[in-house]
């Protein structure tokens, strides 16, 4: 290896520890943003931190391509596998190496084409081992029951200090009592060595806080969530408990904003939220805490290793074809890959820079549990023969410029990944009268909590929607979307005489902002059952008047209450 070599691998780590800087302070702010209730400075401080990656990438790799004389010798494909063995001695000794191997890869895609990818010039497979010693930082701290739920409770309580008091400890401890009296069998509560393991760190979202662990007994174990509540001038409160995989999993779900946390060796809390959740891929995991640019490593691992040990072939995805984005899907991964179609149906006022534009938006704003994360790539290549003909086919009719022959290998230009679902309409031809109620229940929910986060769909049809495979309905079709505060929603004025009703185009000016609610029943539904079940469980989205109020109160600087667990309330 040649010193040019060394010195271009100290370099990318120089740029990679800059950016875990940023990181690291972005996410130590977070305690202080939810003791001092600064809801509007947390999604700031979100944004600051996804965007810090990208920036720092194109930093570093600035550098690089400037400095004499490193310039040329980085410009060179050939040196980069001597760079590559300098970075993987550099990095052996870290915590965070992993992330450390993504950072390379990002700085080398940032001056590379990417057909000059291999694990000779970059890390396709990671050289981090797959099981490796505990590092010394302790991750969690234990609390041991002695046959006492109520000392166990205040035990957890009085050890996470913050600069604002508590509210009502004591009514907290007595309501995590009930909880768990309620949720864990007998046995479990007698047992004297009921211990419980919570991460020191505490989890921080939106205007939330997590205390995170798990309850072990002797024979079994759970998880063991606490979210957090600051009430403005009253002080922090124990919303509810959860013992619930299927509720944790929710609140690390794929469609909500990434947790501000801090993690020395970030592998080691993976592993243990793994084991409160086992059904979550690392992908979503690391994606969960912020470092998405790690989940997208570790889905593009799983992706290869799906395809070497499959003979899952490509298809179009199930539901009514979109007129903006062409989705197709591996059966058996659940995931579908969106790619934008070269010409676009005649209603689409918008174009291609737009689409990419409302995807990035979403990347960056509260999804509030109801729009699902994407990942995007740039220069897919997959063989001719993982292809279903028939999909095949069309995509490369309607997105020829993206989906590219070069002889026995098809070159996906530009796509993103996104979990796969079940689009409601479909869900909806098969579903129980109960199924069809909770979904629809569902579906206004989406919708309302996503108003509260200023976020408008556009198009709100059934089949822009999917259901999850825990029955929530969350917003998958971006094209259309806009901040809340720049629609305006009307009421249709009345006609002045009959004959104007009649007319096919409306007797009133329409902008293009404008949106008008109470046409919304006979455009979202055909039928009429669905539409009449929906007029009652959410009939208030008919009405311009309910926009227009969650407009007053997001333009006076509200942050709206939208909470990803069934509170304590509401289970009582």
């Amino acid at each position: 290896m040649s010193y040019a070599s060394d010195q271009i691998a100290q370099q990318i780590l120089s740029g990679f520890d800059r950016y875990r800087r940023i990181f690291r302070d972005l996410t130590a702010g977070a305690r202080a943003r939810f003791e001092q209730a600064r809801w509007n400075d947390i999604q700031e401080a979100s944004t600051l931190r996804i965007n810090a990656y990208e920036e720092q990438v194109q930093e570093t790799a600035d550098q690089l391509a400037s400095s004499a004389p490193l310039g040329d010798q980085v410009r060179d494909v050939a040196v980069w596998p001597d760079i590559r063995q300098s970075y993987i001695t550099l990095i052996d000794q870290r915590f965070d190496d992993e992330l450390a191997e993504t950072w390379f890869n990002s700085v080398f895609c940032s001056l590379h084409q990417h057909d000059q990818i291999s694990d000779d010039t970059m890390f396709v497979h990671s050289t981090r081992p797959v099981t490796r010693p505990p590092s010394r930082i302790s991750l969690t701290r234990g609390f041991i029951s002695e046959g006492s739920l109520q000392g166990l409770a205040h035990q957890i309580l009085s050890e996470y200090s913050f600069d604002v008091p508590w509210e009502d400890m004591t009514r907290d401890v007595d309501m995590i009592v009930n909880q768990l009296q309620q949720g864990l069998p007998d046995w479990a509560q007698m047992d004297r060595g009921l211990t419980a393991e919570m991460v020191q760190s505490v989890f921080y979202r939106n205007k939330g806080a997590y205390l995170v662990g798990r309850l072990i007994s002797q024979q079994e174990q759970w998880p063991f969530v606490l979210p957090l509540v600051n009430r403005e001038h009253q002080g922090i409160s124990v919303d509810t408990v959860i013992t619930d995989e299927s509720d944790v999993s929710i609140i690390f779900s794929f469609t909500r904003s990434y947790f501000m946390v801090e993690s020395a060796v970030p592998s080691e809390l993976i592993a243990f939220i793994k084991r409160l959740i086992p059904g979550k891929h690392l992908a979503e995991l690391y994606t969960a805490i912020g470092f998405y640019k790690q989940g997208k490593s570790e889905f593009y691992r799983s992706l290869i290793a799906h395809l070497t040990h499959s003979d899952d072939r490509f298809i179009m995805a199930p539901g009514v074809r979109g007129m903006v984005m062409s989705v197709f899907t591996l059966p058996r991964f659940n995931t579908v890959f969106k790619i934008i179609k070269d010409r676009f149906a005649p209603s689409k006022n918008i174009d291609r820079t737009t689409v990419i534009e409302k995807y990035r938006l979403v990347k960056r704003h509260d999804r509030v549990g109801r729009m699902a994360d994407t990942q995007e790539f740039a220069d897919f290549r997959f063989p001719r023969d993982r292809f279903d003909p028939e999909c095949l086919q069309e995509l490369l009719e309607v997105a020829p410029s993206t989906v590219i022959e070069e002889g026995d290998t098809i070159l996906i230009r530009h796509c993103w990944t996104e979990r796969r679902m079940t689009p409601l309409n479909i869900y909806l031809e098969n579903a129980s009268e109960q199924q069809t109620y909770d979904a629809l229940l569902d579906y206004g929910k989406a919708i309302k909590e996503l108003a509260a986060a200023n976020i408008f769909p556009g198009d709100m049809l059934l089949k822009n929607f999917g259901v999850t495979r825990h029955g929530r309905v969350v917003f998958y079709d971006y094209d259309e979307i806009s901040y809340l505060t720049e629609v305006n929603f009307r009421v249709i004025p009345e006609a002045l005489y009959p004959e104007q009703e009649m007319a096919s185009e409306p007797w009133y000016s329409v902008s293009p902002n404008d949106v008008f609610p109470e046409e919304f029943p006979v455009f979202l539904f055909a039928d009429m059952h669905q539409r009449r079940l929906f007029s009652r469980l959410h009939g208030d989205l008919f009405e311009a008047s309910y926009w227009q109020g969650l407009q007053e109160q997001i333009r006076a600087g509200q942050v709206l209450d939208v909470y990803p667990y069934r509170r304590a309330a509401e289970s009582a």
